[in-house]
C-alpha cells in the first residue's frame, strides 16, 4: 500500500515521505479499513514538527494522523463479519501508536471505526475525531445544556465552528468571538463579537444584560482568561481545549474559587469509553438529520502531504485539511 511516512522529526518537506508499506492485517479485535480521507489535524502537525514538550521517536517509522473515514474491508477475530462494507470514521488512530489513517489502509481496533451514516461524505467524516468530538465533550460532559448560555472563543476554527453548530442544537443561546466579518460568517453563530475591534468583556455583558455566560469553550485559556473569569456566571464552566499563547498560564485560583467555577482542561484522546460512545451516538443521531454543516479545506492526495501539513502550520485555512486517498 502507499503511506506517508516519517523517521524522525522536523519540517514536512524534510521528513514526510510517500512510500510503500505492506498491507497491514486486522488482529484479534480489530478492522482493516480502506482509507479513503485522512484529516490534518494541528496535533499530527505539532507531533511531527517534534514540537511537544520532551519529545521523542516513540517508534522507528511513523504514519502520521488519527482521523480518517474510509469502508471496513476484513475483520479480525471476534468482531462481526458483518462490519465488512461498513463505511466508518476513525478516531485516535495514531494515538501511541505507530500506524495513522495517513495510508491507503489501516487495521486498527474495531470500537475505533466507527459507523458512519450514508449522508455524510469521507472527507466531512475524517473531521470528526479530533474536532467534532472535542466540541462536544467541551459542551456536554456534564449533561444537557438546554437553556444555557455559552460563549465559543474562536468560533471561525474547527472546534469552535463545530462547538457553535452543537450548542445551538442542544438548546444553548450561542455568542462566539472572532476576528473579522467574514469569520463570523463562517462560525455560523447568529451572535457575535469582534475581538480585534470590540471590548469581549464589555461587549458579552451587555449583549447578557450583565448576567455573562453558563459556559465557555476556551480555545485559548492564557490568552483569555481575564475576559473568561469576568464573564463566567457564578458556579459556570469552562472548557478548554489550548492555551497556546502560554502554556503553563499563571492560574487566578482565588478569583475562580470565589466564582465556584469548574475549570475542564480536557483533551479527546482520553475520554472514557461510556463518554466516547454518548457523543458517537449523538453525532450519528445529527449526522443522519444533515443537523451538521462541515469545513473541509481540501489539499489534494497522499502525495501532497506535506503542502497540506505547512497549510495547517500558516494556519490561515477556514476548516479541517483533508486528504482524498
Amino acid at each position: 500500500m502507499k503511506a506517508v511516512t516519517y523517521r524522525s522529526f522536523g519540517a514536512a518537506a524534510d521528513v514526510l515521505q510517500l512510500v510503500d508499506l505492506p498491507d497491514p492485517v486486522a488482529g484479534p479485535g480489530e478492522v482493516l479499513v480502506r482509507v479513503r480521507a485522512t484529516g490534518i489535524n494541528p496535533s499530527d502537525v505539532k507531533l511531527r514538527g517534534g514540537a511537544r514538550p520532551g519529545a521523542v521517536m516513540q517508534f522507528p517509522t511513523v504514519v502520521p494522523h488519527s482521523d480518517g473515514a474510509g469502508v471496513i474491508e476484513a475483520v479480525g477475530a471476534g468482531v462481526d463479519p458483518a462490519r465488512i462494507g461498513e463505511r466508518v470514521w476513525i478516531w485516535n488512530g495514531q494515538w501511541q501508536r505507530a500506524f495513522g489513517t495517513g495510508a491507503e489502509y489501516v487495521a486498527l481496533p474495531s470500537e475505533q471505526a466507527v459507523f458512519l451514516p450514508d449522508t455524510t461524505g469521507f472527507a466531512e467524516g475524517a473531521c470528526f475525531g479530533i474536532p467534532a468530538m472535542t466540541a462536544w465533550y467541551a459542551l456536554y460532559r456534564d449533561g444537557p445544556i438546554d437553556g444555557q448560555s455559552v460563549l465559543v472563543t474562536g468560533g471561525a476554527g474547527t472546534v469552535g465552528r463545530y462547538a457553535c453548530q452543537m450548542a445551538a442544537l442542544g438548546g444553548a443561546r450561542v455568542i462566539t468571538t472572532v476576528s473579522s466579518d467574514a469569520k463570523a460568517a463562517h462560525s455560523g453563530a447568529s451572535e457575535w463579537v469582534n475581538y480585534r475591534t470590540q471590548n469581549v468583556t464589555e461587549a458579552v455583558m451587555d449583549m447578557t444584560a450583565g448576567a455573562g455566560v453558563d459556559r465557555i469553550v476556551e480555545v485559548d485559556f492564557a490568552a483569555n482568561q481575564r475576559a473568561s473569569l469576568a464573564l463566567i456566571r457564578p458556579g459556570g464552566t469552562i472548557a478548554s481545549y489550548a492555551s497556546a499563547s502560554r502554556m503553563q498560564p499563571e492560574l487566578d485560583f482565588y478569583g475562580f474559587m470565589f466564582k465556584d467555577i469548574r475549570l475542564h482542561m480536557l483533551i479527546v484522546y482520553q475520554l472514557s469509553g461510556a463518554v466516547r460512545r454518548a457523543g458517537e451516538a449523538q453525532l450519528t443521531q445529527w449526522l443522519q438529520k444533515n443537523a451538521l454543516s462541515h469545513a473541509v479545506v481540501p489539499a489534494g492526495g497522499l502525495s501532497d502531504v506535506a503542502a497540506g501539513h505547512e497549510m495547517v502550520e500558516a494556519g490561515q485555512k477556514l476548516g479541517t485539511v483533508v486528504l482524498e486517498v
